[in-house]
């Protein structure tokens, strides 16, 4: 196994994991970002600009989702 393939296990892993846990807490949303930024380059690296291209957008949305998820937080105590 290659080190591009175990780091692509990785992301794609991680990801599963903060999805999984996202109702815990809001900073489990930024980790999931995190590692959808993580399979975003692990898609560009492998060559399947598609995948990268989608999962570039997907951390996007959930980093505004984090965003406003620790505004509404701050403002409810």
């Amino acid at each position: 196994m290659s080190g591009l393939t175990l780091y692509g296990f990785l992301s794609v892993s991680l990801m599963l994991v903060f999805y999984a846990l996202e109702a815990r807490s809001h900073w489990f949303v930024l980790l999931f970002a995190g590692s959808c930024a993580m399979s975003s380059l692990y898609g560009f690296l492998q060559g399947a600009w598609p995948f990268g291209a989608v999962e570039l957008i997907w951390t996007f949305v959930a980093f505004n989702r984090w965003r406003l998820l620790g505004e509404t937080e701050n403002t409810n105590g």
